[in-house]
């Protein structure tokens, strides 16, 4: 017979040792542990963490392992089950209401790959177990069609609640809307900012999303138009600044990075990605050639006091994925796709981190003099 005291309660106290290692607090304040179930000598329970694409579960599984061992007793079986729900801080919202987080990948600056890691950052957030849409901001110069193999294809319409919404397309498991897909690939679009505002307004009204956990928005160069559209329609969970690593690209990144730290926009920024951080040559795996200079994207990081979130690598199979329309993150290169992988790892995390800290955002009020 078992002389350990195994019951929900003593589960509970044992797991209320063990802190979430990003939220430092333990998970059963945090709510985390659910559906606990008993046998002789065996205990199973489900910690549901703020996302499936948490770089840190197998050393939560460890620490909720080791608590029981520590606190209730060293020969029980332990089976803990990982799950997750994403957090957010989004609710009742009027436009994109089952959009959870809304996610501003900017650069300042044209000619960073932002576009490609946009496309490698929700690829890799789908492979991790997460709902994920895309919209092409970039009215002028839509990059994400040719990023994911789909410049042929034009969205549906349906209707939804009486309304005519725009199907977005599917491609690699994540949802894409571009005006890409609505105009001739070969036309140029000359329009005027507020024709390109009402574009974007139109995707984020007018678009069938759905249920999704990250709804990431690749923007143009710059501050204009279009950045302003986007924090005045809706509340932006957070954005992330891509540049690489020479003062030139620096200098604009910056000033990107400022725009959404002004008082009256106050979008938090959860980090820095730094693109072509390194030359790689398919020849020589392990090494590394600072063609662009080293060091620049944690330089800005640690000015604005934020994660740097990855260095993705210039290596020609992520130029190459880009062109065939398959983003890199689907192979299983561990020097490209695990760049990628691990600065979606990082993005998620920050996410949380961000949801569990801050206040939510609103949409900007811009007073106009």
């Amino acid at each position: 017979m078992s002389t350990y005291k195994l019951t929900k309660e003593s589960v509970l106290n044992a797991l209320g040792h063990v802190e979430e290692p990003d939220l430092k607090r333990d998970l059963v304040t945090l709510n985390m542990v659910k559906d606990i179930e008993l046998g002789v000598d065996q205990v199973r329970f489900t910690v549901v963490l703020t996302t499936p694409a948490c770089p840190l579960k197998e050393l939560i599984r460890k620490r909720c392992v080791d608590a029981i061992h520590t606190y209730i007793g060293p020969d029980i079986e332990v089976i803990v089950n990982l799950t997750a729900d994403v957090s957010s801080t989004r609710f009742n919202a009027p436009v994109l209401p089952g959009v959870k987080n809304i996610i501003a990948i900017a650069s300042g600056k044209g000619g960073v790959g932002k576009s490609t890691v946009t496309a490698n950052l929700a690829v890799a957030l789908y492979k991790s177990g997460a709902k994920v849409g895309i919209i092409d901001a970039d009215i002028f110069g839509p990059s994400i069609p040719v990023m994911f193999g789909a410049e042929e294809l034009q969205p549906a319409v349906g209707q939804v609640d009486g309304k005519n919404m725009l199907q977005p397309i599917q491609q690699f498991g994540v949802k894409l809307m571009s005006i890409g897909f609505l105009t001739p690939k070969d036309n140029a679009i000359v329009w005027r900012g507020p024709m390109a505002s009402q574009a974007l307004r139109q995707f984020f009204a007018d678009t069938n999303w759905g249920e999704l956990d990250y709804l990431l928005i690749d923007l143009p160069p710059g501050t204009s138009d279009i950045h302003l559209t986007l924090v005045q329609t809706v509340p932006v969970t957070g954005a992330v600044i891509v540049t690489t690593p020479q003062k030139v690209a620096l200098a604009d990144a910056t000033k990107g990075l400022a725009m959404f730290r002004q008082p009256q926009i106050n979008v938090p920024v959860l980090g820095v990605i730094e693109n072509m951080a390194y030359f790689t040559p398919a020849e020589l795996p392990d090494s590394k050639y600072y063609i662009f200079g080293k060091g620049g994207g944690q330089l800005l990081a640690d000015k604005f006091d934020v994660p740097l979130l990855g260095q993705i690598p210039l290596v020609q199979s992520i130029r190459e994925a880009g062109d065939d329309g398959k983003p890199v993150v689907t192979e299983n290169d561990p020097v490209t796709s695990g760049a990628f992988r691990s600065a979606a790892e990082a993005l998620a995390q920050q996410i949380s981190v961000r949801n569990a800290t801050l206040d939510k955002t609103r949409p900007v009020e811009i007073v106009r003099q």
